[in-house]
Formats: C-alpha cells, sequence, structure tokens
C-alpha cells in the first residue's frame, strides 16, 4: 500500500471518530427487522418509518436504533428516549 493512501485511510479513521464534522441533510435507508424490512427516512427534519408501531406512537425500535447510531451527528432530530 502506498503512503498517499495510509495518509488517507488514518485521516478518514480521525473523521469518523469527529462526528460533529457530519451534517446529514437526508437520509433513505432499510432496516432489516426481525420480522420485516422496514423504510426509515429523515425528512423535514423528522425521522420517519413504515412500520405500524411508528405510525400510532411517532416513534418505533427501528427509529430509535438509528438515533443511537448516529448520536453526535449534526442536522438530526432530538433522541425520542
Amino acid at each position: 500500500m502506498d503512503s498517499g493512501m495510509i495518509g488517507k485511510i488514518e485521516k478518514a479513521r480521525r473523521y469518523a471518530e469527529e462526528r460533529q464534522r457530519f451534517t446529514i441533510q437526508s437520509l433513505d435507508m432499510t432496516f432489516d427487522g426481525d420480522n420485516n424490512p422496514h423504510t426509515i427516512r429523515l425528512q423535514n427534519g423528522a425521522w420517519l418509518c413504515d412500520c405500524d408501531f411508528f405510525h400510532t406512537r411517532g416513534v418505533c425500535s427501528h427509529s430509535m436504533a438509528l438515533e443511537k447510531m448516529l448520536k453526535g451527528v449534526q442536522g438530526l432530530p432530538e433522541p425520542s428516549a
């Protein structure tokens, strides 16, 4: 591996630890749940999930897991729990 690539890998590692550098403006992903896959979106500054629980409560295990995973990243809604 060349020295340029080694430097980029180390820089990427440092960036990944500095979550305040990232601002998410939109996000669309699939969460592979225990029973079914679910689509989670960040839309207009709010989380949306297609599961039934989210539709009745406005929060679900899928959205809360994503909040925990992305903790410290700017531009996300305030955590639910």
